[in-house]
């Protein structure tokens, strides 16, 4: 008898956890999005410059390399805003401004 109840405690504990999302550090869901929007858009990210926990998930800012020239200060960056949901799914994308890699922040 105290081994079937101690099995459904286990069972209802099990299920419980299955029910809520893993919690995702803001290091992991960085790296998510930027795995996520290379794949899409086809350029090389060059880094995250922001990680913003959202009522319905997450935004996550990326630098992305439009286009490589010579010298590299000249080569086009992109500034693209990542929208996640709370499982880490992409909802949506867009580029925030473009702008070369010499150029001072404005």
């Amino acid at each position: 008898m105290a081994e079937q109840s101690r099995t459904r405690v286990q069972s209802s504990t099990a299920a419980r956890k299955r029910k809520t999302p893993p919690e995702n550090t803001p290091a992991e869901v960085a790296q998510r999005a930027a795995e996520l929007l290379q794949s899409v858009i086809s350029h090389r990210t060059e880094g995250v410059s922001a990680v913003r926990r959202t009522d319905d998930g997450w935004c996550v800012v990326v630098d992305v390399l439009e286009l490589a020239r010579i010298p590299d200060t000249t080569s086009l960056l992109a500034t693209y805003e990542v929208r996640l949901d709370n499982e880490g799914e992409l909802r949506e994308y867009y580029r925030t401004h473009r702008y070369r890699r010499g150029a001072a922040d404005q």
